[in-house]
């Protein structure tokens, strides 16, 4: 349903975007696309579970898309699935999603909506967003007359073919009859948002490249409605973690989940390969501007990684909290001074009063995963405590270790830090 796009030359804005700066991975008619971008305003969606208080990095992508998007005069729609998060999409899982309650999806889509309105402007306009719930319709809907209306169109040995099922399979664990369903829903949402607000486009990640076909033959199926389907390339670090995972845990976009300086920091943190894809995807520097810094070389790339993690944070969590979070990695790291800015964490007084191994509390502040780890870092000299190298992991700290500002400096390497403070 796709073809070799090396050789398309987009003249719509949007899609001339999307291939200059590296976004485009598969379409379902990309010519067919490009004209009706050319004709009009397009509504197009991107859907998102409500599965945590916050999306991280590896959402972004899709988040940038449908920034591109209304900038080229077109009309997003995010799509969160107040109904869909009940089943879990069983996409890229070996075991089911953890249930959630109601009540923790409405938690969940309160935090995310926060996220959108850093990205893309909503109301009532013809180019502006609306975000929408698959639950008002999915929670309505009658199975029998669903399974006759909807289920016909779908066939077990299609949807046996696709990569997400496919491969649970082959790996021989269990998918229930409720995961199974996902892909009709995530469908069936689709031709309701067609319906609704005559959406012409699903964008995605390439994981969800059977869902959207899925979603595109049904919508033509029943309503004999040409519409569109869009993914990006899969996003993976250079060192082949996945995009939106540390060492330290998920990189979140709302500053109550990730403070913006930690966030600064992980883009600052770059790996070399990575600064031209990441300045392309996650930045809105012109192309030249991107060329020109990819090229540098040396003690010269961190200047481009800087311009990265600046721009980035900008587009986040707004250029105060971008210039606050420069000047704080300036001072711990430059400068080598105690910087008020650096994250935080409390611990009880009482605890400092007795003494607290220095494994524990490194594990405590969240700079490792073990005291085990502690230990390995400590022997391989990457350990301090007020910015003075630790030499025995299990080091009692005390109230007597804090500095003047009354906190207690812990760093891991040269790039990770945290105050420490008593309560």
């Amino acid at each position: 349903m796709s073809e070799n796009l090396d050789n398309f030359t987009p003249r719509s804005s949007f899609l001339n975007i999307m291939k200059e700066r590296g976004y485009i991975h598969q379409c379902t008619d990309p010519e067919g696309l490009d004209a009706k971008l050319l004709e009009g305003i397009v509504p197009a969606y991107i859907g998102f579970d409500c599965t945590a208080r916050s999306l991280h990095v590896g959402s972004l992508v899709q988040i940038m898309m449908l920034r591109h998007l209304q900038k080229s005069g077109h009309k997003p729609i995010v799509l969160l699935g107040g109904g869909t998060t009940r089943i879990g999409d069983p996409t890229g899982r070996d075991e089911s999603r953890a249930m959630l309650t109601d009540e923790q999806i409405q938690e969940n889509m309160d935090g995310i909506r926060k996220v959108f309105e850093k990205y893309i402007t909503f109301g009532d306009g013809p180019t502006d967003a609306i975000m929408i719930n698959n639950a008002d319709w999915l929670d309505k809907l009658n199975y029998i007359e669903f399974l006759r209306d909807m289920g016909v169109h779908f066939t077990i040995n299609r949807m046996l073919s696709f990569e997400s099922v496919r491969l649970r399979l082959e790996r021989e664990n269990p998918m229930t009859f409720l995961e199974f369903n996902y892909m009709i829903l995530q469908a069936y949402d689709f031709l309701e948002l067609y319906r609704k607000y005559g959406c012409l486009l699903q964008m995605g990640g390439s994981d969800q490249w059977g869902n959207i076909v899925n979603g595109v033959e049904l919508t033509r199926r029943v309503d004999r409605a040409e519409v569109y389907g869009l993914t990006t390339p899969l996003v993976t670090l250079a060192n082949g973690q996945k995009m939106g995972k540390t060492l330290g845990g998920a990189v979140w976009l709302n500053d109550d989940m990730l403070s913006p300086y930690e966030y600064w920091q992980f883009w600052r943190n770059a790996d070399d390969a990575d600064v031209g894809r990441f300045l392309r995807l996650f930045t809105e520097l012109p192309l030249e501007e991107i060329e020109r810094l990819e090229r540098l070389e040396g003690a010269e790339i961190n200047d481009a990684k800087k311009i990265l993690a600046n721009e980035a944070t900008t587009l986040c969590h707004g250029p105060d909290a971008a210039r606050l979070a420069a000047e704080t990695a300036r001072k711990a790291f430059e400068e080598k001074s105690l910087a008020a800015d650096l994250p935080k964490v409390g611990i009880e007084r009482t605890r400092l009063e007795e003494g607290v191994p220095f494994s524990e509390l490194f594990v405590l502040a969240g700079l490792a995963k073990s005291k085990g780890e502690t230990r390995r870092l400590v022997q391989g000299g990457g350990a301090r405590l007020n910015d003075e190298r630790v030499e025995d992991a299990e080091l009692l700290i005390t109230l007597g270790h804090l500095n003047p500002q009354g906190s207690i400096k812990l760093s891991a390497g040269k790039k990770r830090h945290i105050l420490v403070v008593p309560e």
